[in-house]
């Protein structure tokens, strides 16, 4: 059995292009919540016809047609997002990175040592993130192993798409939240990595929706033993995925090149037949945690040489403009990361951003990027992205296949086509979504301003294609939505989050 999508559709292609499909007829399997197949452009008085030679008769059809202003797109990934800390968004937004963590971050992050306060918080936390329309998120914990694997329960029972990790952290931490050794965090970490793999998979499928992810915090927190440790964790299971944190501030990275000089590094590989320098993405390279499935937050303060590392790693980068703003850590050059072939994705970073909405990531990287390309004198020749603005086609890239790419699960997420998860979201650019920002595609109807307008000389109309218009609604989407424009959240075809939802 099948249920049936009928009407607008938005998929990302490439980093320049996407497709808007205004009357796409879109196949999920019941059974496996997989897309079986996509029609293009289906006129209504077709509909019957293609649904036929389909081998499917509509009156034994579940056919759910999208009204005016509505359309599907892939869900949002949010590639970075410490779960503990959404109860602290709005706090502490006068210090910078190192302050904010000792008087803010970390006494929060403390108090879910309670499994259960960790079970009250989540519970209401990870259904705000879905709600957002995030469908798969790469979740911080806390140190506590059993507060995180309350956090792994919580999002599981919700069908949430994510991978949860227990921070990894002896060193450079306040005495009341810190492990004691190298060796009760690896063996926290083990634990946590069977609890999660113990979940059974989604339904209809042999893979799991939450998955376990080696989460060294940042160099700053880990002795060279741990990272060694965690190094030779990954190196045992390289389907393993790994996050942790780089160059999000400049004096962090002094403080890493301090802690870890050359000499103190294992040589490792090397690249183009170099030692590794003292650089912070050196020191995770050299500890073996850069392989195609890490994930670096931030990358704000790159030096070349790690530009190189990450693209030859095939490592991914999270960008999280919204807590570089607030944090004044500065604004990472993601167009050029896009030029070097490096993957990038979005995070919302909570609470350092604070906002759970991948929205408010997607409108941040859009003026981050403006605020790059004003300093730069003019854009280096032979470059697409560098120095540039992000264009509409690029920030949804990098909202939902970049993020999936970052991940390594571009092959089953990230856009909507055959074979491919149905992780998706039906948003709505209607005045009856309630939200004021948005001006609704059926007001523009009233007042015929929708199209080419009506009688020859009526110049009400924006002269412009129904792709043309569906194209508008996402603009307007990604600029002034909120959660309030997410109607349905679907992850594996199962319908688990939005304002029409009811559990």
């Amino acid at each position: 059995m099948s249920t049936i999508f009928y009407g607008g559709l938005i998929t990302p292609t490439s980093l320049t292009a996407y497709r808007a499909l205004p009357r796409a007829l879109l196949a999920v399997s019941r059974e496996t919540g997989n897309i079986e197949w996509v029609e293009d452009d289906v006129p209504v008085g077709e509909l019957q016809n293609v649904l036929a030679r389909h081998g499917l008769v509509s009156e034994g059809v579940d056919i759910v047609e999208l009204k005016l202003g509505e359309f599907l797109m892939p869900g949002f990934i949010d590639t970075h997002i410490h779960a503990s800390q959404v109860p602290n968004i709005g706090s502490g937004q006068q210090h910078e990175l190192l302050d904010w963590l000792s008087e803010v971050t970390f006494p929060m992050e403390a108090r879910f040592a309670d499994p259960g306060f960790a079970k009250r918080a989540y519970t209401t936390i990870i259904k705000r993130t879905i709600d957002y329309g995030s469908t798969t998120c790469c979740y911080y914990g806390t140190l506590h192993s059993q507060g995180t694997k309350v956090l792994a329960d919580v999002i599981h029972n919700y069908g949430q798409r994510a991978f949860v990790g227990k921070c990894d952290m002896d060193r450079n931490s306040p005495d009341y939240y810190i492990e004691p050794s190298p060796q009760a965090s690896i063996a926290a970490t083990r634990d946590i990595i069977a609890h999660i793999r113990s979940f059974p998979p989604a339904q209809g499928t042999t893979e799991p929706l939450v998955r376990p992810i080696l989460t060294p915090r940042f160099a700053i927190s880990c002795t060279s033993e741990l990272l060694s440790e965690l190094g030779k964790l990954a190196s045992s299971d390289p389907s393993l995925a790994i996050q942790t944190h780089i160059s999000e501030k400049e004096s962090e990275v002094v403080f890493t090149k301090q802690l870890f000089p050359a000499s103190s590094l294992p040589l490792g590989e090397t690249l183009k037949g170099k030692t590794h320098d003292t650089t912070y993405a050196g020191v995770y390279d050299a500890f073996g945690l850069l392989r195609q499935n890490t994930i670096l937050a931030h990358a704000v303060h790159l030096e070349e040489a790690e530009v190189d590392i990450i693209k030859a790693r095939r490592a991914g980068v999270s960008h999280c403009p919204t807590s570089n703003f607030n944090l004044r850590s500065g604004c990472a050059r993601i167009g050029m990361l896009l030029d070097r072939g490096v993957k990038v994705g979005l995070g919302t970073d909570v609470s350092g951003g604070f906002s759970p909405s991948i929205l408010t990531a997607v409108q941040h990287a859009s003026m981050a990027s403006k605020v790059v390309a004003m300093r730069a004198s003019s854009p280096p020749p032979h470059t697409h992205f560098t120095d540039r603005q992000l264009s509409v086609p690029t920030l949804l890239y990098l909202a939902t296949l970049g993020g999936a790419e970052v991940c390594d699960l571009q092959s089953r997420i990230g856009s909507l086509a055959p074979g491919k998860a149905f992780d998706a979201l039906v948003v709505s650019i209607r005045s009856d979504a309630g939200n004021p920002a948005v001006w609704g595609a059926d007001l523009d109807e009233e007042l015929g301003v929708r199209g080419s307008g009506g009688e020859p000389g009526d110049e009400g109309g924006r002269g412009k294609t129904d792709v043309e218009e569906l194209e508008g609604l996402l603009e307007r989407f990604l600029f002034c939505g909120d959660d309030r424009n997410v109607r349905r959240v679907y992850v594996q075809g199962k319908l688990i989050g939005g304002k029409e939802f009811r559990s």
